[in-house]
């Protein structure tokens, strides 16, 4: 069950990387909702997303 909230967290993610204040927000739930270990997952995976994105990059401040 929490591998795929991970895999819908990241999907969310990408469908609101358009605007960075909705990326933010969903960043912020899918932290509460997360488990650690996947929220080191996520952090891998936004590093990689963000670097074609450098607009998201105030929102990797939520998640250091």
């Amino acid at each position: 069950m929490s591998r795929a909230m991970f895999e819908y967290t990241k999907t969310v993610l990408k469908k609101v990387s358009f605007n960075a204040d909705l990326f933010y927000k969903e960043l912020e739930k899918a932290i509460k909702r997360l488990l650690p270990y996947e929220i080191d997952e996520l952090r891998i995976w936004l590093n990689e997303f963000t670097l074609k994105k450098p607009e998201l990059n105030r929102c990797l401040l939520l998640i250091k």
